[in-house]
């Protein structure tokens, strides 16, 4: 049921959630948030995982129903709202996960449930249908899909792009983006920020929710911030910052956002000489300590991601040396890699990084099976014992170890993955971008145990490009640019702006220049 209030149609804000309140059994998950969203803005929406972002923005889906509270769309109230009656509001939502069949085309995918059917006859008008998705494509993307590829054999941002189409075909009030940019790269980003943009000065209003604060400071004019399931400031963005909103976001200063500790650094544990990679790096020479934290950063195709990935046995190099604590690796398989004491934490979680339909228990335990082991049969009570005293030591919130890792947010999901290796007990981790996706609560914690790691003497390399984050947790830095390394620092003595110069090239522009 809908009742108009007062509030004109032109002007204002085009949502209002007033004191919100949600519980989940005895869990509160919202307590007298509120989020007013101007329309024809970009309002920002941040909080740690488990603030409440997806509750809130479920309820506007229609998805969740409030226990109390008030909502106003458009200058109308209602009790709830539904999935339909949000579509029909001009609501609709761009999700992380890509909510889109796999077998269907790209047509199929974006007029389903929305058919053009040939006047008077129940046939669909498919040259109607493949013309309105080409001007769409054509005039905000200036791309074509064809109209019978397969959404399978898209890319990330092809999905996401017959997401925001499909949105557009139904002439949308509102678009409501869920972490739109966790598996973009830099360039497929900047085409989301201008699009945005053009939304918003074409009256769309727009809801972003991200991670990444310098998105926000930079794409949105207004944010709100919840913690703990309420909303603890509604701020322009032109009277704040990303490190305010972060403050506001973990009630705490951020002058510890990046602990490092002070670790003696002991023998070499890792010596890698001329390793060559054809068409990938080329003659690439390191060494790592113990105890100490070695950070890889470089554009896409630079070639650092190809050198983690050769170190842990997925990718094949053709010429050089690899040594593990003084012993020469004749040739990698991530088993050898394994059994040697080196664990990989991949950038892409969820797909390899941890088993999602499996416990968190079971996550834990996976890679040391064999420690538990005795005579072919599984000593679960070792095991439990184990995966408890990790869940404990990493501080992994979950309901228990029986819990499914599908249903931890992002950041404890990155703890598991990195906990699996824990229970191995292993002496070199790769940690490949360890806190994308991961909220700023979760990045300090991240960032604790890869010190605590660095103490007890193993080696870490971290590859990141968060440069802020690269040079406030590491020893030092190794710069890959076209397949080399171009450059090494000493964290302590340099700058994210100097690493940025020599990742980008920019640096030998400006000393030609000079």
């Amino acid at each position: 049921m809908a009742t108009t209030s007062s509030a004109a149609e032109s002007g204002g804000d085009i949502i209002r959630l007033e004191g919100i309140s949600k519980h989940f059994g005895g869990a509160q998950a919202l307590a007298d948030a509120s989020l007013f969203v101007r329309r024809g803005s970009v309002h920002g929406l941040v909080g740690q995982n488990g603030a409440g972002k997806s509750t809130l923005i479920k309820l506007l889906a229609g998805l969740h129903h409030p226990d109390g509270g008030r909502i106003e769309i458009n200058g109308r109230s209602f009790e709830r709202l539904t999935p339909h009656l949000s579509e029909e509001l001009g609501i609709h939502f761009i999700h992380q996960d890509r909510l889109l069949v796999p077998t269907f085309t790209v047509g199929e995918a974006l007029f389903l449930g929305r058919e053009i059917r040939i006047a008077g006859t129940p046939f669909l008008n498919r040259r109607a249908m493949q013309r309105r998705a080409a001007e769409i494509l054509d005039d905000y993307f200036g791309i074509r899909l064809p109209n019978s590829a397969l959404i399978s054999e898209l890319s990330t941002a092809e999905k996401q792009i017959v997401q925001i189409t499909r949105a557009l075909l139904n002439q949308p009030k509102v678009l409501v983006f869920d972490e739109p940019t966790a598996a973009l790269v830099r360039r497929e980003a900047d085409i989301l920020f201008r699009l945005i943009r053009r939304l918003r000065d074409e009256g769309i209003t727009i809801i972003y929710i991200s991670h990444y604060l310098n998105e926000i400071e930079a794409l949105c004019d207004h944010v709100t911030v919840l913690r703990n399931g309420q909303s603890v400031a509604s701020l322009p963005i032109a009277e704040t910052t990303a490190t305010a909103i972060a403050k506001l976001m973990i009630e705490r200063d951020i002058e510890d956002m990046f602990p490092k500790r002070n670790v003696a650094l002991a023998d070499d544990i890792l010596t890698v000489n001329g390793l060559t990679s054809a068409g990938k790096y080329s003659d690439i020479s390191l060494t790592l300590r113990r105890g100490e934290v070695l950070g890889i950063t470089g554009l896409l195709g630079s070639g650092a991601k190809e050198l983690i990935r050769t170190l842990f046995g997925l990718e094949t190099s053709t010429s050089g040396r690899i040594d593990v604590a003084g012993g020469t690796v004749r040739s990698v398989s991530p088993l050898k890699a394994a059994g040697r004491g080196i664990a990989l934490v991949p950038e892409d979680r969820r797909r390899h990084g941890v088993a999602l339909d499996l416990s968190v228990g079971e996550n834990i335990t996976l890679s040391a099976l064999s420690s538990f082991t005795r005579f072919g049969f599984l000593n679960r009570g070792r095991e439990h014992a184990e995966a408890d005293a990790l869940i404990r030591r990493l501080e992994v919130k979950t309901e228990g170890r029986d819990a499914l890792v599908r249903t931890l947010s992002g950041g404890n999901q990155q703890k598991v993955a990195i906990a699996k290796w824990l229970s191995r007990q292993c002496e070199i981790y790769l940690l490949d971008e360890p806190t994308v996706g991961v909220d700023i609560g979760s990045k300090v914690e991240i960032y604790n145990l890869i010190g605590d790691l660095a103490a007890r003497g193993a080696g870490v390399i971290v590859l990141s490009s968060d440069l802020p984050e690269l040079v406030g947790i590491t020893d030092r830095i190794l710069v890959f640019f076209r397949g080399r390394i171009v450059r090494e620092f000493l964290s302590s003595e340099t700058t994210p702006d100097e690493v940025l110069a020599q990742s980008t090239g920019s640096a030998e522009v400006l000393r030609h220049v000079g």
